[in-house]
This record gives structure tokens, sequence and C-alpha cells, in this order.
């Protein structure tokens, strides 16, 4: 009976491993672009950095600068998709029955792993921008 059940699963297993490898594949893809746009952004800044960090700017002030920018963008981000995923998760209760819909912990899961792995992509510029050594900095243009 049980190796039954087992096989008439399958189909559902092999769609549930596939949505968490395609999930996973997205946050990677995600945190390789806001990795990219941050390190980019740090680059472009580095004389206002340099004379921030003149001006007396501590190294924590720096990571704020770098991981608020970060969050900024993704907050953008999350106001715009949260209300298109509750929009999307009440039509797909539409179209299959028995669809539980009443909890929003899905959602506010999805919103948490994108914080994260927003945070974990900016650390790296964040850490390169506090580094910048202001006399460095000044000297570049």
């Amino acid at each position: 009976m049980d190796d039954q059940v087992d096989a008439s699963i399958v189909p559902e297993r092999f769609m549930v491993t596939l949505s968490g490898w395609f999930a996973a594949l997205t946050a990677l893809l995600v945190a390789v672009g806001l990795y990219g746009l941050l390190s980019y952004a740090v680059a472009r800044r580095i004389n206002e950095i340099g004379v921030r960090m003149a001006l007396g700017a501590t190294r924590s002030n720096v990571y704020g600068m770098v991981l608020g920018e970060a969050l900024r963008m993704v907050s953008r981000g999350l106001l715009l998709g949260a209300p298109i995923a509750f929009w999307a998760k009440s039509f797909a209760t539409h179209l299959i029955q028995d669809l539980p819909s009443k909890s929003a912990a899905p959602i506010a899961f999805g919103s948490a792993a994108m914080i994260a792995v927003a945070l974990i992509a900016a650390y790296v510029p964040a850490r390169r921008a506090s580094r910048v050594d202001p006399l460095a900095a000044l000297r570049y243009e």
C-alpha cells in the first residue's frame, strides 16, 4: 500500500522539487543582479564616499548607506510585488477548488527571503565601500 501511495504522488513530488530548484535559481539571479548593481553604484560614488569619510563618516555609516540603498531597492520591489502576489493567490483559489487561501505566510516568507538575499548580496559592496581610503579617493579624479 505504501508503494502505491508513493507511486501516486510522484508527479506532485517532481513539481515541488522543480519549483524549489527554480526558486533557488531565482534567488541566485536576484543576488547576482543586485550585487552587480551595487558594485557599480559604489564604484561610481567612490569620490563621494571618500569625501564623506574625510569629513568624519565612520565605516558603519558607509555600511549603513550601502545596505540602506539595497533595502530601498528591495522594498520598492516588494511594495509592487506583494499586492500582485495577493491578487494571484486569490485568483488561484478561484481556479483550484479546496485551495486554502487564508494564510499570508508564504508571501511573508518570500518577502523575508528576498530581504535576506539583498542583504547578503549587498555585503561585499558595502565592505568595499567602507574600506575606501579618503586620500586615495580624493586623488582619484
